[in-house]
């Protein structure tokens, strides 16, 4: 009888729910249909003046960098020659589809979105909100994506470009191309791609049907008792749209595996390549059908493993035991993800609160603690004379903010893992209520990247056991030093003589600026950390003008004397 209720309450309160739904759907397309043009255009017309516009600079400076290169070798820099004529030419046409697609995509479904998200529970005046909200925020918003493609297309490519011709390490070796292996490796492609495209299109036709099923079950199930995707207002609209899509979504997976299929036969000759043996490289095309098989069933739920052979197509010999174990522990391991996930997800479903017990954080959410961070440490760089206004005004004046850009991340960063290692953290210590670890980071591969080597590095700082003269002479020369050799620090005044740990440590640094040298590619950091100099510009101005130097951008700076190191 108890059941009988509850599912008479919440059928009652989805039929209920369905005119308000359908009241703000109707209002946010209007609101997608007035607004979406105008986005559409900013961001196609936009993004196609920039990559028209730099296209020929690209292709002069992409050719130049692969010839000049010197991690290439001869015969694999020629071949790399002779081929970049495609992906160039290719380039504006993806950057101007991707525009055309993304702005019809965000002009439309931003305004609906916005529209639902005006009446969740934090919103004051939701009737004036409805109305309003996702309108000149959507415009705004296109012309930072306009932006953020001329900051990759401007600063982030040219800076790719310019690594590849960066001279290798005493040792590195370049990659090249071995021309006695290359007909075994052509040999096998032409066997690999055929018999892998036809076996994986017809394991993700077969699996297709449970999908299919397995998803509208879980779908229906969720709009009923409004859990998962239902569960947020402004989701409804989208996870309504997923029941009735589901079947082209399915369509887009099959798809999606019969492609994937083509570049996992093409991989078979870098296999031949690297293990130079073709029984490998043969051994590599029944393997990874088996690899696609396991990872569909266990993506759907179905039984672990697979039925088909794995045979092993590395030699050495770590590879080798790890892909005998697939049977036995891996599975195991398999099945206790599975159930693990199966179990919270209920746990999450069925009981809400647990939200605030085990709060989950999203990546831009890291991204805002950074720069966050960035900004107050700026303000305590600047106060101790290690930034200059000098610096300040070529970031924000000629654009060079190469320096800055990479040492006052890099000084957050560390500033982080010290306080993370003195703290015993099992994460990082982002803020004074915040620890981030992998339990409540996003989980994301661009988070798992990021995290990873800072979690190590902090590891090996609390294995050092640095004492506070030490940590405040290393922030210092964070922002001072070159930290290339160990002789580097010798006329600094470092406390410790010991050259072992002072390579460490200096690993750590260039390791930290080598990361935020990879993060500044990303458009967002340039626009963000503009934003973020102009604050400290500004702030520094008003220091110096309320200072007894009137008329200057005197910033006090300590003496000789007061230096730690």
């Amino acid at each position: 009888m108890d059941g009988l209720v509850g599912f008479m309450a919440k059928l009652w309160s989805f039929v209920s729910f369905i005119p308000f739904f359908l009241l703000l759907f109707i209002l946010g397309i209007i609101k997608g249909a007035l607004i979406g043009p105008i986005a559409f255009a900013i961001i196609v017309i936009g993004n196609s003046a920039v990559i028209i516009g730099l296209w020929s600079a690209h292709i002069v400076w992409t050719y130049y960098c692969v010839a000049r290169t010197k991690r290439f070798g001869l015969v694999l820099k020629v071949v790399g020659l002779i081929c970049l004529p495609v992906p160039v030419l290719l380039l504006p046409i993806v950057g101007i589809v991707g525009s055309l697609l993304g702005g019809i995509g965000y002009g439309f479904f931003a305004p609906l979105l916005a529209t639902f998200e005006a009446v969740g529970e934090d919103v004051n005046d939701k009737f004036y909100h409805c109305f309003t909200d996702g309108c000149w925020s959507t415009i705004e918003r296109s012309c930072t994506v306009v932006q953020d493609v001329t900051d990759f297309c401007f600063h982030s490519y040219f800076s790719y470009m310019d690594e590849l011709r960066e001279n290798l390490t005493p040792n590195e070796k370049p990659l090249d191309i071995r021309l006695s292996i290359l007909p075994c490796c052509l040999l096998v492609i032409l066997v690999a791609v055929p018999f892998d495209m036809v076996l994986i299109t017809s394991i993700g036709i077969w699996k297709s049907p449970y999908m299919l099923l397995r998803g509208w079950k879980r779908l229906l199930e969720d709009l009923i008792g409004r859990e998962g995707p239902f569960l947020e207002t402004e989701c409804v609209p989208f996870a309504g749209l997923a029941i009735i899509l589901w079947p082209l979504a399915v369509v887009g997976a099959v798809l999606a595996a019969s492609i994937s299929s083509l570049f996992l036969g093409l991989y078979s000759g870098v296999v031949v390549h690297q293990e130079d043996s073709m029984q490998m490289g043969f051994a590599y095309i029944l393997s990874v059908v088996s690899l696609f098989d396991e990872y569909v069933n266990d993506l759907l739920y179905l039984r672990e493993g697979s039925c088909l052979p794995r045979p092993i197509y590395r030699k050495n010999m770590g590879h080798a035991l790890e892909l005998k174990n697939h049977g036995g522990s891996y599975n195991n391991s398999l099945k206790n993800r599975r159930e693990g996930s199966q179990t919270s997800r209920d746990i999450l479903q069925k009981n809400r609160s647990l939200k605030w017990k085990i709060q989950q954080y999203r990546l831009v959410q890291v991204w805002d603690w950074l720069f966050k961070s960035c900004e107050v440490n700026g303000r305590i760089l600047l106060r101790d004379g290690l930034i200059s206004v000098k610096e300040i005004e070529e970031c924000i004046l000629k654009g060079n903010c190469k320096k800055l850009g990479i040492k006052l991340p890099a000084w957050s960063m560390l500033h982080c893992l010290l306080t993370s290692a003195k703290c015993d953290s099992d994460g990082l210590v982002i803020s004074d209520d915040v620890e981030l670890t992998r339990m409540n980071g996003p989980r994301d591969k661009v988070f798992e990247w990021f995290i990873g080597p800072l979690l190590i590095m902090k590891e090996q700082l609390r294995k050092l056991k640095l004492e506070v003269t030490e940590e405040t002479c290393l922030k210092e020369l964070v922002m001072t030093s070159k930290n290339e050799l160990p002789e580097d620090w010798d006329s600094t005044g470092f406390p410790s003589n010991d050259s072992v740990r002072r390579a460490q440590l200096q690993a750590i640094i260039r390791r930290l600026q080598g990361i935020v040298a990879s993060m500044s590619r990303i458009p967002t950091f340039r626009r963000r950390f503009r934003n973020l100099v102009k604050v400290l510009y500004v702030e520094a101005l008003q220091a110096s003008a309320s200072a007894s130097h009137i008329g200057g951008t005197v910033i006090p700076k300590h003496s000789e004397n007061d230096s730690p190191c």
